[in-house]
Protein backbone atom coordinates (compact mmCIF):
# COMPACT_ATOMS: atom_id res chain seq x y z
CA UNK A 1 0.00 0.00 0.00
CA UNK A 2 2.90 2.40 1.06
CA UNK A 3 4.41 2.02 -2.80
CA UNK A 4 0.88 3.05 -4.52
CA UNK A 5 0.01 6.07 -2.08
CA UNK A 6 3.64 7.26 -3.01
CA UNK A 7 2.76 6.88 -6.84
CA UNK A 8 -0.51 8.52 -6.05
CA UNK A 9 1.38 11.43 -4.32
CA UNK A 10 3.87 12.04 -7.19
CA UNK A 11 1.58 12.04 -9.91
CA UNK A 12 -0.90 14.55 -7.63
CA UNK A 13 1.81 16.29 -7.25
CA UNK A 14 2.66 16.41 -11.00
CA UNK A 15 -0.39 17.46 -11.87
CA UNK A 16 -0.59 20.27 -9.47
CA UNK A 17 2.97 21.42 -10.09
CA UNK A 18 3.63 21.09 -6.66
CA UNK A 19 7.17 19.49 -4.73
CA UNK A 20 7.99 17.94 -1.48
CA UNK A 21 9.58 18.35 1.67
CA UNK A 22 9.46 16.13 4.74
CA UNK A 23 10.56 16.59 8.06
CA UNK A 24 10.46 13.63 10.53
CA UNK A 25 11.22 12.38 14.02
CA UNK A 26 9.64 9.02 14.65
CA UNK A 27 10.12 7.77 11.14
CA UNK A 28 13.69 8.35 10.49
CA UNK A 29 13.32 9.36 6.77
CA UNK A 30 10.82 6.36 5.67
CA UNK A 31 8.33 8.81 4.78
CA UNK A 32 11.77 10.36 2.29
CA UNK A 33 12.22 6.65 1.68
CA UNK A 34 9.08 5.79 0.41
CA UNK A 35 8.80 8.75 -1.97
CA UNK A 36 12.30 8.09 -3.26
CA UNK A 37 11.77 4.63 -3.92
CA UNK A 38 9.73 5.73 -6.81
CA UNK A 39 12.17 5.95 -10.35
CA UNK A 40 11.43 9.55 -11.32
CA UNK A 41 10.75 10.84 -7.88
CA UNK A 42 13.38 14.05 -7.91
CA UNK A 43 11.03 16.10 -10.09
CA UNK A 44 8.73 16.26 -7.36
CA UNK A 45 10.76 15.63 -3.80
CA UNK A 46 13.43 18.47 -2.69
CA UNK A 47 14.67 17.29 0.15
CA UNK A 48 13.93 15.59 3.48
CA UNK A 49 14.70 16.21 7.28
CA UNK A 50 15.52 14.00 10.06
CA UNK A 51 15.48 15.79 12.94
CA UNK A 52 15.09 12.72 15.93
CA UNK A 53 16.51 14.76 18.79
CA UNK A 54 15.11 18.15 20.03
CA UNK A 55 18.89 19.79 19.11
CA UNK A 56 18.23 18.80 15.58
CA UNK A 57 14.56 19.98 15.51
CA UNK A 58 16.35 23.41 16.63
CA UNK A 59 19.20 23.91 14.36
CA UNK A 60 17.92 22.39 11.04
CA UNK A 61 14.28 23.45 11.43
CA UNK A 62 14.19 26.23 13.40
CA UNK A 63 11.86 24.55 16.31
CA UNK A 64 12.04 27.15 19.23
CA UNK A 65 13.31 25.95 22.38
CA UNK A 66 10.41 27.48 23.88
CA UNK A 67 8.14 25.41 22.01
CA UNK A 68 9.55 22.49 23.01
CA UNK A 69 10.23 23.33 26.28
CA UNK A 70 6.13 24.06 27.21
CA UNK A 71 5.06 21.68 24.74
CA UNK A 72 7.37 18.57 24.44
CA UNK A 73 8.90 17.13 21.24
CA UNK A 74 5.33 15.15 20.50
CA UNK A 75 3.10 17.82 19.85
CA UNK A 76 1.05 19.92 17.85
CA UNK A 77 3.01 23.06 18.11
CA UNK A 78 5.92 21.42 17.51
CA UNK A 79 5.05 19.74 14.53
CA UNK A 80 3.25 22.83 13.01
CA UNK A 81 7.51 24.30 13.56
CA UNK A 82 8.75 21.30 11.82
CA UNK A 83 6.05 21.33 8.67
CA UNK A 84 6.78 25.33 8.42
CA UNK A 85 10.53 25.12 9.20
CA UNK A 86 11.27 22.78 6.42
CA UNK A 87 8.88 24.47 3.90
CA UNK A 88 11.09 27.61 4.97
CA UNK A 89 14.09 25.69 4.51
CA UNK A 90 13.87 23.64 1.14
CA UNK A 91 12.52 24.74 -2.36
CA UNK A 92 9.30 22.90 -2.15
CA UNK A 93 5.94 24.18 -2.24
CA UNK A 94 4.43 21.56 0.57
CA UNK A 95 6.19 19.53 3.33
CA UNK A 96 4.77 17.46 5.95
CA UNK A 97 6.06 17.00 9.56
CA UNK A 98 6.04 14.08 11.90
CA UNK A 99 6.51 14.06 15.92
CA UNK A 100 5.63 10.84 17.96
CA UNK A 101 6.02 7.90 19.85
CA UNK A 102 6.42 4.75 18.36
CA UNK A 103 7.44 2.71 20.93
CA UNK A 104 8.04 0.39 22.38
CA UNK A 105 7.67 2.09 26.01
CA UNK A 106 8.35 6.08 26.19
CA UNK A 107 4.85 6.44 26.40
CA UNK A 108 3.12 8.24 29.51
CA UNK A 109 -0.28 8.78 30.51
CA UNK A 110 -0.93 12.20 28.66
CA UNK A 111 1.31 10.84 25.79
CA UNK A 112 0.65 7.26 25.13
CA UNK A 113 2.67 4.95 23.02
CA UNK A 114 1.28 5.19 19.36
CA UNK A 115 0.41 9.00 19.30
CA UNK A 116 2.14 10.91 16.35
CA UNK A 117 1.56 14.73 15.76
CA UNK A 118 1.87 15.74 12.18
CA UNK A 119 2.06 18.84 10.55
CA UNK A 120 0.96 20.20 6.50
CA UNK A 121 3.24 23.59 5.56
CA UNK A 122 2.42 25.07 1.94
CA UNK A 123 3.60 27.75 0.40
CA UNK A 124 0.43 30.46 0.97
CA UNK A 125 -1.48 28.38 3.35
CA UNK A 126 -1.90 28.44 7.18
CA UNK A 127 0.02 25.51 8.61
CA UNK A 128 -1.90 23.00 10.58
CA UNK A 129 -1.42 20.26 12.22
CA UNK A 130 -3.39 16.88 14.00
CA UNK A 131 -2.70 14.01 16.40
CA UNK A 132 -3.56 10.63 15.61
CA UNK A 133 -3.24 7.67 18.26
CA UNK A 134 -2.12 4.83 16.44
CA UNK A 135 -1.85 3.01 19.94
CA UNK A 136 0.47 0.57 20.99
CA UNK A 137 0.71 -1.89 17.53
CA UNK A 138 4.35 -1.83 17.79
CA UNK A 139 7.32 0.22 16.80
CA UNK A 140 7.22 -1.27 12.99
CA UNK A 141 3.65 -1.07 12.91
CA UNK A 142 3.30 2.50 14.26
CA UNK A 143 6.15 3.61 12.08
CA UNK A 144 4.51 2.07 8.60
CA UNK A 145 0.91 3.79 10.07
CA UNK A 146 2.79 7.11 10.36
CA UNK A 147 4.12 6.87 6.69
CA UNK A 148 0.89 5.83 5.17
CA UNK A 149 -0.81 8.70 6.81
CA UNK A 150 1.74 11.33 6.21
CA UNK A 151 1.54 10.44 2.36
CA UNK A 152 -2.68 10.40 2.12
CA UNK A 153 -2.02 13.90 4.08
CA UNK A 154 0.45 14.80 1.37
CA UNK A 155 -1.75 13.85 -1.63
CA UNK A 156 -4.78 15.68 -0.22
CA UNK A 157 -2.75 18.80 0.21
CA UNK A 158 -1.69 18.83 -2.74
CA UNK A 159 -5.38 17.67 -4.48
CA UNK A 160 -6.41 20.98 -3.05
CA UNK A 161 -4.12 23.00 -4.55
Amino acid sequence: MTRALAEDLLATCRAAGVTLATAESCTGGLIAGAITDIPGSSDVFDRGFVTYSNAAKTEMLGVAPATLDAHGAVSEATATEMAAGALARSAAGLAVSVTGIAGPGGGSPGKPEGRVCFGLARTGAATVAETVDFGALGRDAVRRATVEHALRLLIRAAQAG
